[in-house]
């Protein structure tokens, strides 16, 4: 088997509330069997979705407030900060909410400003939920989330116009891949410095990428694209941390060849 292409990071992410906005990081440390740490830590619960914090369980996305249904929220700006688990959230200029998302009173003054503002949108009371250690992923297992832009340049191609990639709301962001070729990495194992990244499976992108972060539009059908012109709608993959170590922006990436045949 040839090798195959080695690339370099781009950019990291995170997302520390689902469906709010990504946080730009030049160093990440990556722990075996984890997420980018705080990586969608809370998300805001749409009315009573039966999760319980003590047994943290996944459940789907269209339990909580999410881009796929509520655009609205790409035009908020978020800011987590770990030290003091502080959630800030911004329109425009001004602070619309802030609060500390490990009591109850600041998860209060997060809800009240959800209850105040998309209304028209919830099914029930919102509430911030976390639970130890829990992500609110889109998968049930703990992963990352890695986006090809030699994909993403085929898929301004397909619609005519540029596409920001943080419409993918991706944890890295990788060039120089031929278009598609993560596709073809599940099963393999990613390099970086001494981490070691196990590629479990295609990302089937949703209706949220069709949101444009800038201006929270809904202007773009980027799934259906893809699968016209692809017979899929699958962009990006996702990888489980197997060795943990500090990745950095502008680090590579190698492909691993799989072991050879009868090797343990």
């Amino acid at each position: 088997m040839a090798s195959a292409p080695s690339t370099q990071i781009t950019g990291l992410y995170r997302y520390p509330v689902k469906g709010l906005s990504p946080e730009p990081l030049d160093t990440v440390a990556l722990a075996a069997g984890q997420t980018f740490p705080a990586d969608r830590r809370y998300a805001v619960e749409n009315g009573p979705s039966g999760f319980d914090p003590g047994a943290p369980a996944w459940l789907p996305k269209t339990s909580y407030l999410m881009l796929m249904r509520n655009e609205r929220l790409a035009a908020l700006r978020s800011r987590f900060e770990d030290r003091r688990n502080l959630l800030t959230i911004r329109r425009g200029d001004a602070v619309v909410a802030r609060g500390d998302l490990e009591t109850a009173e600041g998860r209060a003054a997060i809800e009240a400003f959800f209850v105040r503002d998309f209304a028209d949108e919830l099914k029930g009371p919102p509430k911030v939920l976390s639970g130890d250690g829990h992500s609110f992923s889109d998968v049930a297992r703990k992963v990352v989330s890695i986006i090809n832009l030699g994909s993403l340049a085929a898929i301004e191609t397909m619609v005519g116009i540029p596409v920001n990639p943080l419409r993918f709301r991706a944890n890295v962001y990788v060039g120089s891949w031929p278009a598609w070729h993560e596709l073809e990495l599940v099963g393999r194992t990613l390099a970086i410095g001494a981490a070691r990244l196990k590629v479990v499976k295609r990302i089937k992108r949703c209706a949220a990428v069709n949101v444009d972060p800038d201006t929270a539009a809904r202007d773009l059908e980027i799934p259906a694209a893809i699968m016209r012109r692809l017979g899929h709608n699958d962009c990006g993959i996702y990888a489980e941390v197997i060795a943990g170590d500090t990745i950095r922006v502008g680090d590579e990436i190698a492909v691993e060849d799989p072991a050879p045949h009868g090797d343990a």
